[in-house]
């Protein structure tokens, strides 16, 4: 095994998409200029559809008013992939890792992704699976964890979805991931009671710790975690 990778892990909680956004990108221009310690941002947005550059617009089903009445916002943004669902009850982690460090190689990166929600569902009793065709984590034909990820300067942003008890329902405003022949489901909903975000923070923090090689020199959470991250975001060369 190489040698860990120093990284800070920051619980952000709940923070919009449209904020989170520009700091990501801010933030992974420090990790450009410096290298380490890389991020790796874990938090829950407000509800939003999000449209990867593959996305089409017929993919989201529901009327505006309808989303306006969900208060349901739609952003473009870079990342690969259809429109996805972001919002309350679903762990979004956007990993800021410089991947001259991690291989260079996208669809190991997708496999890490993966493997790390595989290993947290098996904590909680549940056999998590890869679908070759679409990248992301699988119960059965239902997704349960979407991938859609963005590079810049060999430096990763996007990331991953995880449901944990989100509402599912507003999945059906969409095609989730361009797929229409298959469903989503959440953890709380395999397991057939509730669960809440926050039991799920320390073994998907531990379990990235071990699949990306990191090792945590600052774990942060709240305003805490925000102001580090608007501290870092802000750097200019």
């Amino acid at each position: 095994m190489s040698e860990k990778i120093p990284a800070c892990f920051l619980w952000l909680e709940r923070i919009d998409f449209t904020e989170a956004y520009p700091l990501q990108k801010g933030a992974a221009r420090y990790v450009s200029r410096f290298r380490e310690p890389e991020l790796f941002l874990l938090l829950e947005h407000d509800p939003v559809f999000t449209l990867g550059r593959q996305a089409k617009k017929d993919h989201i089903l529901a009327p505006p008013e309808l989303l306006d009445q969900e208060g349901i916002k739609v952003v473009a943004t870079d990342r690969g992939g259809d429109v996805t669902y972001h919002g309350p009850g679903q762990l979004v982690g956007y990993p800021l890792l410089d991947l001259r460090r991690h291989g260079r190689d996208l669809h190991r990166l997708i496999w890490m992704y993966e493997e790390i929600i595989i290993r947290v569902l098996a904590e909680f009793g549940l056999a998590g699976t890869r679908e070759p065709r679409y990248p992301g984590v699988w119960i059965g034909d239902r997704k349960i964890a979407a991938i859609g990820i963005g590079v810049s300067r060999w430096i990763t942003y996007h990331g991953f979805a995880f449901n944990i008890n989100p509402n599912l329902e507003h999945f059906s405003y969409i095609v989730p991931c361009g797929i229409r022949e298959k469903g989503v489901t959440s953890l709380a909903r395999e397991l057939g009671q509730e669960v809440a975000v926050t039991e799920v923070i320390e073994p998907l923090r531990r379990h990235a710790a071990v699949v990306l090689n990191l090792e945590w020199v600052e774990t942060l959470a709240g305003e805490e975690a925000l102001s580090y991250l608007r501290e870092v975001a802000a750097w200019r060369e």
